[in-house]
């Protein structure tokens, strides 16, 4: 899941936990409040801080290794709560906040980091959570890595706790933040559409109108005002804890749809999943890997309409394909790679073998995947280079 919805969650979850706490002076509890909602906020951020890696070592496959390594550790959690823990508190007295007792921080830095650690395992990424005593990358595949209903989600309550806060001026705030919410569906249906996942416009108004209601309805009777900011986060994160819910029974009923489909075409299956799409939880792709290459199926759990099917077929076992399993940055690719597929072709009179994992082909984007790997060999055979394949290479 992308960081920006990992720091929502953390809020939301900061609003919703941890202001409860009472100590002798209403400031104090606010501030101790206001430095516990900051260390959730901080920490369900902080395990993605991985991604600057690369800024020192310049790996090319860094991303593959380390991103979502020990920093999204279940085995390491304690210790980086351990590490940030002070750090906040320090942070919090440097800028004159009384901040929480040391194991309230610490619980509240540990329920961010574990937060963002569960968010990562739910998509289809996969997530050592284990390291570093295993590698292994176990991925539930229950939501889209980046998921623009759960970000609204999270991110919905928040903004109305504070549209309802002031009465005097909550009909313009519920105005904007209407008219700003139904911008941004619109900025989706637009962003899904040129990544090659389209939604129906209808969805449009619909969201525009679920806006509205959580924006305009709570202002009849000012009731609005009379719903404290937690409860407002407790309600999200009721919701939010719903929807996972929902997209796991469709992920259960998008599986059960793909291992019917291979075993009816009699498909012998050496791995099969059922791979969420954004923007909507009816909407799956079913892979089934083989011997032979990849199918793809794009699945709408409402239709009643047979599914599309892409096959994307390797390329035959040869030389090429034999020499380059021998070489250290295929095998680290391959280790990444869930559903690779394997095609040599000719690129300026040498031969390319490009190795690509299907979970990451957009819709029916012609371009080459992310984290496609490419070895290049001279005509005699030889690696002349090897690495990943940029988005303007062909």
């Amino acid at each position: 899941m992308d960081t920006i919805t990992h720091a929502f969650a953390g809020a939301l979850l900061g609003k919703g936990l941890f202001t409860t706490r009472r100590s002798e002076s209403p400031t104090e509890h606010s501030q101790q409040s206001g430095v516990a909602i900051f260390a959730v906020t901080l920490a369900s951020a902080f395990p993605d801080i991985d991604v600057f890696y690369n800024n020192f070592a310049h790996d090319p496959l860094g991303t593959l290794k380390y991103h979502r390594y020990v920093t999204h550790s279940i085995l390491m959690l304690p210790f980086w709560a351990l590490l940030l823990t002070p750090l906040i508190r320090f942070g919090a007295r440097r800028f004159g906040f009384t901040p929480p007792s040391f194991l309230w921080t610490w619980l509240a830095t540990a329920v961010g980091i574990g937060s963002h650690i569960f968010l990562d395992l739910v998509t289809s990424f996969g997530t050592m959570i284990w390291s570093p005593l295993s590698r292994v990358r176990p991925a539930w595949d229950i939501i889209f890595i980046v998921d623009f209903t759960m970000s609204a989600i999270l991110l919905v309550p928040q903004f109305a706790a504070w549209v309802h806060r002031d009465p005097a001026r909550s009909v313009v705030r519920a105005s904007r933040m209407w008219a700003l919410f139904s911008v941004l569906a619109l900025g989706v249906l637009w962003f899904t559409a040129s990544t090659g996942f389209p939604f129906s416009v209808w969805v449009v108004p619909i969201a525009s109108a679920v806006f509205a209601a959580i924006f305009f309805l709570p202002l009849i009777g000012n009731r609005g005002a009379k719903i404290s900011r937690s409860t407002w986060a407790r309600v999200g994160l009721v919701a939010a804890t719903v929807y996972l819910l929902l997209c796991t029974y469709a992920h259960h009923v998008a599986l059960t749809h793909v291992r019917d489909f291979a075993a009816a075409q009699k498909i012998e299956a050496q791995d099969i999943a059922a791979l969420p799409l954004a923007p909507s939880i009816l909407d799956w792709e079913g892979i089934i890997l083989t011997d032979r290459g990849v199918y793809r199926l794009n699945e709408k759990l409402l239709s009643k309409s047979s599914v599309n099917l892409d096959f994307f077929p390797d390329s035959p076992p040869d030389s090429y394909l034999a020499t380059a399993r021998t070489l250290p940055g295929v095998q680290t690719y391959l280790w990444f790679a869930r559903f690779p597929i394997f095609r040599v072709h000719p690129v300026e009179g040498n031969e390319a073998l490009d190795i690509t994992d299907i979970r990451f082909k957009l819709g029916n984007s012609t371009a080459a995947p992310t984290f496609t790997y490419r070895v290049l060999f001279d005509p005699s055979g030889h690696v002349i280079h090897e690495g990943n394949l940029r988005t303007n290479q062909r």
